[in-house]
């Protein structure tokens, strides 16, 4: 009686090959239960290869098949996903630097190399007040510039091209409807195998800008009542007295103007009368004083003038004149007061400028003391004092 636990005698030679046809046979049957879109992908060679038992097909490639196809889907819709995201959000950043741009009006510019091509944004077509999208020729685009501005502009770029470097400039435009603006440039020189092939950057309007900022150097440099130069730019011309290579140390000269009678005027009419009177006097220097190198309120009712090298004879022409012309009376409330002015006169003889200015204003005193209404010398006043 045989034993159930002895190993099965292995088949070989003619039942094996029978056993792999029948295998091979049943998996075939099976196929006609796959997708569809594993028939499509199973080639008729690879068909007969089933058949003929050249290769194996196990029941569970389809599923396998289905699942990579799947995940292959879920992998694309998550990129596809992911760049509407980018695209949107670019989009968004887009917008918000165009309008950041608008408001901050500043314009994104590049010109290629050499062709000169222009490529403007809408901003920068703006701020020459041409019609956006407009065809751009940079030869007509440099006429917009005032010639100072223009040759800068083309000096500072031509050595930004030859050096491979960049630039930023403050120039002044004339729009093509005439008005008067200036722009802040700044540009990149961009290389590829070593030569520029563009230049790029932005131009912002910095007119707001610059006339707020001449409007402050200009309260700082100027009489707020009168609109002459004040005390601080008069102390800066008069260093000049200190340079040996500056025209006003060859013989230039100084005059200090003083108001006589101001102070009773002020005192009887009020400061609004006095104000009157010190903006006339003020006119009146600049009138008679046009050629002078500066004239200048540097006190209360005390002023300067500044000249260039000139005869002797040419000084005191002008100092006789601006007596005649500042002698006057204020009347009112019953009352006329007379007003004049005393000047002292010096001229720069290698001295530097701090003993100038004591010289003029000496002489200044001197011609108080000889009656008012007068001038007076540097020189002729030491030798009265000696």
């Amino acid at each position: 009686m045989g034993n159930s636990n002895e190993p099965a005698t292995p088949r070989v030679g003619a039942d094996r090959e029978a056993d792999d046809a029948t295998r091979a046979t049943g998996e075939v049957g099976r196929l006609e239960h796959c997708p569809t879109e594993l028939k499509h992908l199973v080639d008729e060679t690879m068909l007969q290869d089933i058949e003929s038992g050249a290769i194996s097909y196990r029941p569970d490639d389809s599923i396998r098949s289905e699942s990579a196809l799947a995940d292959l889907q879920a992998e694309l819709a998550e990129k596809v996903r992911l760049i509407e995201a980018q695209t949107a959000e670019l989009a968004h950043f887009r917008k918000l630097f165009e309008r950041a741009s608008a408001a901050a009006r500043i314009g994104v510019w590049q010109c290629a190399l050499p062709s000169e091509d222009l490529t403007w944004t809408d901003v920068v077509y703006d701020l020459f007040e041409l019609p956006r999208g407009a065809p751009l020729d940079r030869r007509q685009i440099l006429d917009l510039y005032p010639e100072t501005s223009r040759l800068l502009l083309n000096r500072v770029r031509g050595e930004a091209i030859r050096n491979r470097t960049g630039f930023q400039l403050d120039v002044q435009i004339v729009t093509a409807k005439g008005a008067v603006r200036w722009i802040r440039i700044t540009a990149t020189v961009e290389c590829e195998g070593g030569e520029p092939v563009r230049i790029f950057g932005m131009k912002q309007d910095i007119t707001e800008e610059r006339t707020l900022a001449e409007r402050m150097r200009h309260m700082a440099e100027y009489d707020a009542m009168t609109g002459l130069a004040n005390r601080a730019r008069f102390q800066i011309r008069l260093a000049g007295f200190d340079n040996p290579a500056d025209i006003l140390a060859a013989g230039g000269s100084l005059m200090i103007v003083d108001l006589d009678g101001f102070k009773q005027v002020n005192d009887t009419f009020g400061h609004e009368v006095g104000d009157g009177c010190i903006c006339e006097a003020a006119h009146t220097l600049q009138s008679v004083c046009a050629e002078a190198e500066m004239v200048a309120r540097i006190g209360g009712d005390e002023f300067a003038v500044i000249c260039r090298p000139q005869p002797r004879a040419a000084i005191e022409a002008t100092a006789r004149r601006l007596v005649a012309a500042l002698q006057t009376t204020v009347s009112g409330r019953g009352t006329t007061l007379p007003i004049g002015a005393s000047i002292g006169i010096a001229i720069a003889a290698g001295t530097g400028s701090t003993e100038l200015f004591r010289r003029a204003d000496h002489a200044m005193y001197a011609a108080k003391a000889a009656g008012r209404n007068t001038y007076r010398f540097a020189d002729t006043a030491a030798a009265s004092a000696a």
